[in-house]
């Protein structure tokens, strides 16, 4: 019954006629994307939980305290366990200018065990071309929890080891993302179909004039005037067009390990006839006792004694018209009361026999 309840759920999803979406919601303009930065530092004001142990640590507290004129001799190692040394990872988004902020999750690189409390110190962001694109500092917003007793007995809630600073790092370097002085606006869907493709430079095209060409199944190239402010309001227009995206390839998906299979709409299946049945095997295990007779000399016993049932269900075989859609298969997997396991044992060997007009994907 849950299957039928799902499969019809399913179906009420995905048999709604196509509706128009806009351009923006189908994918990107080239270069007009986050960039990654990454960062190593310090955090400082533990208590107790740091990572006294860590060799590179030592030597970091060691490198930050000579700039302020505190020169420690090579031979001290100070204990750290209020500080640790971390990993600082941020996301700079596209056109993010100088002064802005952003967030910044902090992670610890070694054994420290907490960074609840914490304060990052000044840790410089970079990308991936090695520059300095951001600095980072503040107290750390930490979400999980870690209690340690005597004994070494141990309380953990979620991961205390990493942490996000909301607004905790400056944007020191804007990226330039070319779409200004370029010669084409590329546009890049987010999945390959060359008729979405087609459909996007032909609604751009019935907009603006000749102007959208398709490059391949992914990429529509659109030519526009140089400079920022025209080129601005062209994008801005681009992507509140709308156009109807083309019906996505046959497929059926099979989660082989929960039992979850999901159909889409564009599934056909070729004329097949269908039967399916269960054999179950029961067997009971019924073992008597036997006694000797009085005054004999035989000795009590173990006789085994087993019971073995074989019941088969009898399923009807019921044949799949040419070209059925959804409903089709729903009504006929559910009428002999399939479970999820028996729907992909049908499905796979529908494929097998060239029936099934859909990519079967198990996961």
């Amino acid at each position: 019954m849950r299957l039928l309840r799902f499969l019809l759920l399913l179906l009420a999803l995905v048999a709604t006629p196509a509706a128009a979406e806009r351009i923006k919601d189908l994918g990107t303009f080239s270069g007009v994307r986050p960039n990654q930065l990454v960062g190593y530092g310090i955090v400082v004001g533990l208590n107790g939980t740091g990572d006294d142990n860590l060799e590179f640590t030592v030597q970091s507290v060691k490198q930050l305290a000579s700039r302020f004129g505190v020169n420690l001799p090579p031979i001290i190692n100070p204990p750290l366990k209020n500080a640790a040394a971390v990993m600082v990872t941020a996301e700079l988004p596209a056109f993010a200018k100088p002064g802005q902020r952003i967030d910044v999750t902090v992670s610890a690189l070694g054994r420290a065990k907490s960074l609840l409390g914490g304060s990052l110190l000044m840790t410089p962001l970079i990308g991936a071309d090695g520059q300095i694109y951001a600095m980072a500092q503040g107290s750390l917003a930490v979400g999980g929890l870690g209690v340690q007793g005597n004994d070494g007995s141990r309380v953990t809630v979620n991961v205390p080891s990493s942490g996000r600073i909301p607004d905790g790092a400056t944007v020191e370097r804007a990226v330039d993302t070319g779409f200004a002085t370029s010669e084409e606006l590329i546009f890049n869907l987010a999945k390959s179909d060359f008729t979405t493709s087609e459909r996007v430079a032909q609604a751009i095209n019935e907009r603006l004039g000749d102007v959208a060409r398709t490059v391949d199944g992914v990429s529509i190239a659109i030519r526009a005037p140089q400079g920022e402010q025209v080129r601005t309001a062209l994008m801005s227009e681009i992507e509140n067009l709308t156009v109807v995206a083309a019906e996505p390839k046959a497929r059926v998906i099979v989660n082989a390990r929960t039992g979850t299979v999901v159909i889409n709409s564009a599934v056909r299946v070729g004329p097949a006839a269908v039967t399916h049945g269960r054999l179950t095997v029961r067997i009971d295990e019924a073992p008597r006792i036997v006694q000797p007779e009085p005054f004999s000399r035989g000795v009590t016993a173990v006789e085994p004694s087993s019971n073995v049932q074989v019941a088969e269900d009898l399923n009807p075989m019921f044949l799949l018209d040419p070209g059925p859609r959804l409903a089709d298969i729903v009504k006929a997997v559910n009428g002999i009361g399939a479970t999820p396991a028996d729907l992909v044992a049908i499905l796979e060997a529908l494929k097998e026999a060239g029936a099934l007009k859909a990519e079967l994907i198990i996961l």
